[in-house]
This record gives structure tokens, sequence and C-alpha cells, in this order.
């Protein structure tokens, strides 16, 4: 059997954990630049909110609702993931983790009638470890789990688990399903599929595999297996060696000066360079790009790229940053300003089977993958993320828009929680 636990409006819950005064009233969390709803609590949603909602069509509502509204705190969130996971790994050795707040547990050895407890006990351990409420679907393939999961969320009967281990309460439950609620479905699908009459996650699985390979790809047809109990999805072994990487984003305001952008690429390259080394990459070359508001109809639009070859592949972020920063120069105008900007690095291959220049200097290579592997342990380190850095650089941060941020309560030691413990009387 196979579980997926989900963490209930992960971004609301993480910023609910520090701040109890807001548990019982509707939250929003936004997206980068404050751009639209990504996180929505229960309260939220029955006011009418949707995800993806952009911010200044619901600002009026925010104001009249009383909805707490705060800008996206990623530091916070991917530190509490880390602290679900981990109470996770302590209860379930095998565990794939599939997002920041969904994780799939595998339960190969225990028994039925046992999962049911035990999940819930997972569920309030995580609570009482972290503070972060989350559900749990526990089933024969991970897309059972994945409905299991949204019955688990959706009913208080089930205490926050729902297991599905018999053949009636699977037909049941995919009864229950809309078909454009099953994992692998999508909203484009689920309008075709319903032109064949399929309006229900039981009709799409009661579907012949004749009828499947007439009409899906192989990928379908995993789904339809899938819901049929056989497994047949590993998220593990189906994904595809990375071939690039890309680091963009929008600005809070536009940016006008070459010595800004420059920074702000300078920021781009620091990111690739160490999500590069993370995983054993290098990158063989380097993208460019810079475009202004494409929103805007007032003003004359510009948008360039420039790409850029190494002499051999590299995860040297002095090196990045260079090429980056030549490479933004050749496509650089004064006379514009830019809401937009990013690196797209490709041709990925492993560091340990990269085609070296035959004029390359070994030693300088050596020393540099010294450097930035020195680099790499100051930053994982309680210094903080991000310490060390290029003198060019210039924290992402500095160009977003932020204007409702919350505390980073759990990695910044000056926002950590005070608690007055003086006693009166």
């Amino acid at each position: 059997m196979i579980g997926l636990i989900d963490c209930n409006n992960f971004f609301v819950s993480c910023e609910r954990v520090f701040n109890p005064s807001i548990r019982r009233k509707p939250v929003i969390v936004f997206s980068n630049n404050d751009g639209c709803a990504v996180s929505i609590s229960n309260e939220a949603k029955d006011l009418g909110i949707k995800r993806g909602d952009p911010y200044f069509k619901i600002r009026g509502a925010c104001k009249a609702y009383g909805i707490e509204t705060f800008s996206g705190n990623h530091k916070l969130y991917g530190d509490m993931s880390s602290r679900v996971m981990s109470t996770l790994f302590s209860m379930v050795p095998d565990i794939e983790i599939y997002s920041i707040d969904e994780a799939f547990l595998h339960f190969d050895d225990m028994l039925s009638e046992d999962l049911p407890d035990f999940g819930r006990e997972i569920v309030r351990k995580v609570r009482r470890n972290t503070g972060i409420p989350t559900s749990l679907g526990i089933a024969p393939t991970k897309t059972l789990a994945k409905v299991a999961a949204r019955f688990a969320k959706k009913y208080p009967g089930y205490r926050s688990c729902c297991v599905i281990d018999t053949e009636e309460k699977r037909r049941k439950a995919l009864e229950l399903t809309p078909i454009r609620e099953i994992w692998g479905i999508g909203r484009r699908l689920s309008r075709r599929l319903a032109d064949y009459g399929i309006n229900n996650a039981l009709q799409f699985a009661d579907w012949t595999k004749e009828e499947i390979e007439k009409v899906l790809n192989i990928t379908g047809e995993k789904t339809w297996l899938e819901l049929n109990s056989q497994p047949c999805v590993d998220i593990e072994s189906d994904e595809a060696p990375q071939k690039n990487m890309i680091c963009t984003r929008s600005f809070g305001k536009p940016i006008a000066t070459f010595e800004e952008l420059a920074s702000a690429m300078a920021a781009f390259a620091n990111i690739v360079g160490r999500k590069l080394r993370e995983r054993s990459l290098c990158a063989a070359s380097l993208s460019v790009f810079i475009q202004t508001d494409r929103f805007r109809d007032d003003i004359d639009q510009y948008q360039r790229s420039a790409h850029r070859s190494f002499d051999e592949p590299t995860a040297d972020t002095l090196r990045l940053t260079t090429v980056a920063t030549d490479a933004l120069r050749s496509i650089y105008s004064k006379t514009h300003e830019y809401k937009r900007a990013g690196i797209i690095i490709t041709d990925l291959t492993d560091a340990a089977h990269i085609q070296q220049s035959l004029f390359g200097n070994p030693t300088q290579r050596e020393r540099r993958k010294k450097l930035m592997s020195v680099v790499d342990s100051i930053n994982r380190c309680s210094l903080g993320h991000d310490k060390i850095h290029t003198a060019a650089y210039c924290p992402i941060d500095t160009f977003v828009r932020r204007e409702m941020p919350s505390r980073l309560f759990s990695t910044r030691l000056s926002d950590i929680i005070r608690i007055n413990c003086t006693h009166h009387g």
C-alpha cells in the first residue's frame, strides 16, 4: 500500500503556526511580486476567493472581508517543509518527496487493518512536531492514494486519514470524484473525455483497454491502470535526465541601469551554480534574456536574448557570472526599462564525465572546484543562506515586491518569537 500525505493549505498553515491570531480568519498568501493568490485558507475560499486570482482584482474584497494577506515567504515555507519531511522519515523510512508539501509513503510491510490507526498517528505527530495540519490517503497505487487524500481532506469523518483497501471503497471513491480532479488528467483532457460521456473517475476506470488505447497516450493509459489498482507510476525512475535549468524573475519595479541588471544576473548565476553543484552537473552553454513590461501598451516593447558556450562544461559560479554579464552587455539598451530577466543553463552533463578543454588549466580548475566546495559548505552552515557570494551579487528579494511580508520565524535569529515570561502578582 502507498500513502500520499498532503499539507493542508501549506503556505497559509506555515503563517498560522507562528501567528495564532489568524488561525480562524480568512488568509491568502500571494506569489512573487504579490501577483496572485497561491495559497488560500478554507475561510477565504468560502468568501469566493480562488487560487490564481490576481491581487489587484481582489484587493477590495480583502479589505471588505478583513482577509489577512501575506507575501510569499519561501524561506520559511522551505524550512517548515524540511521539518515535516524529517518527521515523516522518522516514522516511515521509505519516502518519496513529491513536492514542497506532498510526499508518498510506502507501507509495504504493514497489514491493511493497521493502516488507519497508523496513518492517523502520522498526521497527529506531524501536527505535534511542526504545527502543520495534513491529510493522508492510502491505497494500492499513487493515483488512488491521491484520490484518498482528497477525501481525507474534504470529509472530517475520516479524521484526516482515508484508506482505500477494498474494491467497494475504490469504486465508491472514484464514482464521487470528478474526472478533472484525477492526478494526470488536467483541464484540457477532462473536457475531451466529457465528449465521450466521461464525467467521473469511475466511468473512466471502467473503460476497456481498447477504448483507452484508441483515445489516450501512454500517460493516460498509466492513469487508467493506476485507477484500476495496477501500480505503474514511478516518479523517480520516470524522471528524464535534466538537460537545462532556468532562473528568472519579474521585478517589483522596472530596472533601467546596466548595474542593476548585472546584479540580478549575478544572483541568477549564484542560484543555478549552487543547483548544478548540488546535482553534480555542469553546463556547456548559457543564455540570458531581458524584456520590458509586456502588459504595457504605452511603451516601446523590447526583448532580447544572447547565447554563450563554455570552453568546457562548468558549475563554477564565478565563470557563470562572468559569461552571463558579458552576454547581458551585448543586448542591453539604456533607452528601456526592464520588467523581467533570466538565465537559462543548457546542455547539462554529469560533472564526473565532462569533456575537458585541450587548453584548460587543470590546476586552476581544481582550485576553483575546491573554492566552490568551501563556499557551499559555509552557505549551508548556521551563518545563513548565501553569506558568501560574488561582489556583483544582490539578493533576489531586492528586486521583488513584497508589501505584506511575514518574519523568518524559524531561520533568522532576530525574527524568533519572543515570549514574555515576567511573573506578575
